[in-house]
């Protein structure tokens, strides 16, 4: 391991997501499927980290651990729990904490769908239902009117390519469907939803001439795609699942033109829909023909997930994405799963030395959001998957900064990787 250096002005911080550490929120998809008892370690997201009534705490921690970015969910459950009716108070709260986060040096950027919605929208066919597109409008509406003035950054969703794969193809996450017609209407539905909110996004923040520049885009959950052998058949089958589980769906979402097989033509109007690349990365598959199988290469460092460690891929979709698409790079969400802290600093120097390549080539790497801030519930997988830089007990809540935890700080406050870091948290 060698010392590097991250541009000056270059962004480090972290994200979350609002059903993942809120707590006591009963009216989403996501408790109603921890009601069926369909999560691994049988505990609800009703519990998570109490981060609704700990705000303070948690805001405090960011900035004793030098964090200069945050991406943070909105609960849309909380927002609007009832179809048409919007609580003023959870609009307040929401208001209340990203002050705070500003008074404290932090930046928001505002995610508007991670995963979660509504109990009163899965009545209504959810994302499957046309009518998601009004539905979703309204929302936004209401959320970049009453906080427009304080943020000017939002993800309109994040990665629908996973919420669809998860809900729609595997049935393994709410809905529990298992439809492929269902999967590229969805896909459809999303990418619209995205189109829509982008605009009025802009137009909102336009009209009402609030300062500050207005940026929107996806938080898209790519991979890199290898073949599990020099098989032909491997290499074919890789291309096809790059193309499926991401390439098809970024480009629709865009510039606005349904790729195959999710639609055809441009209903929204071509454009360009990003301003800058959202990219969450954690893995790469090993794919193989036979089974169309996403696998893991035998003799790789995984975590605790059983997920391949490859920092390199993480400079190869940065690279591949921004030729395609030209806009500056955020890594929106980038971590691992390690209970015991064994890896998570290795891991985050790993991928962070990758960055620091691609910026000294002159790719426009802006910022990094470690997943996640702390220990949270983790969808399926419950409690039992640490992600965070910080433990959480959930039976207690307290909270306890990671040996990784306080090396990701100091690369915080230095942008850079020196020496002593090295001796102090790597060997």
């Amino acid at each position: 391991m060698k010392p590097f250096n991250l541009p000056q002005d270059f962004l480090l911080g972290t994200a979350t997501a609002a059903t993942q550490i809120e707590g006591g929120n009963t009216d989403n998809n996501w408790h109603d499927w921890c009601r069926q008892e369909r999560i691994k370690d049988k505990t609800t997201c009703a519990r998570a980290n109490d981060h609704w009534n700990r705000v303070e705490e948690d805001v405090a921690l960011m900035k004793m651990l030098n964090q200069k970015v945050y991406r943070m969910g909105m609960e849309w459950s909380r927002i609007e729990p009832e179809d048409g009716k919007f609580d003023s108070a959870a609009l307040s709260h929401y208001r209340e904490e990203i002050q705070l986060l500003l008074q404290n040096g932090i930046k928001p950027l505002v995610t508007l769908h991670h995963f979660s919605h509504p109990s009163w929208l899965c009545g209504k066919g959810e994302f499957e239902n046309e009518a998601v597109l009004g539905y979703f409008e309204r929302y936004v509406k209401t959320v970049v009117e009453s906080l427009g003035d304080l943020v000017c950054e939002y993800i309109t969703i994040n990665e629908p390519n996973v919420y669809v794969t998860n809900g729609y193809f595997f049935g393994s996450w709410p809905p529990g469907k298992k439809d492929f017609k269902l999967v590229l209407k969805v896909l459809r539905n999303m990418t619209l939803c995205h189109i829509a909110a982008y605009k009025l996004i802009h137009k909102i923040r336009n009209d009402k001439d609030f300062q500050g520049q207005t940026k929107v885009g996806l938080a898209m959950h790519l991979r890199v795609f290898h073949p599990y052998s020099k098989s032909p058949l491997d290499k074919l089958a890789a291309i096809a699942m790059d193309y499926l589980f991401q390439g098809a769906v970024t480009k629709s979402m865009s510039n606005g033109r349904l790729a195959f097989p999710i639609g055809v033509g441009a209903p929204c109007g071509k454009g360009r829909y990003y301003d800058f690349i959202g990219i969450n990365y954690y893995t790469r598959s090993a794919v193989h023909f036979k089974g169309f199988k996403d696998d893991v290469f035998p003799d790789t460092p995984r975590n605790d997930l059983n997920w391949e460690i490859y920092s390199q891929g993480l400079y190869r979709l940065c690279k591949s994405f921004y030729k395609k698409y030209k806009a500056p790079i955020w890594i929106t969400e980038n971590g691992t799963c390690d209970r015991e802290d064994r890896f998570r600093a290795s891991y985050i120097y790993a991928h962070l030395y990758e960055v620091s390549k691609l910026c000294s080539e002159g790719i426009p790497v802006e910022r990094y959001y470690h997943w996640t801030l702390m220990d949270n519930f983790d969808w399926v997988e419950g409690e039992s998957a640490p992600f965070g830089l910080i433990h959480l007990d959930f039976e207690t809540q307290k909270r306890t900064v990671r040996k990784s935890g306080w090396f990701y700080s100091e690369i915080c406050e230095k942008n850079a990787v020196t020496e002593e870091m090295i001796e102090k948290y790597l060997k």
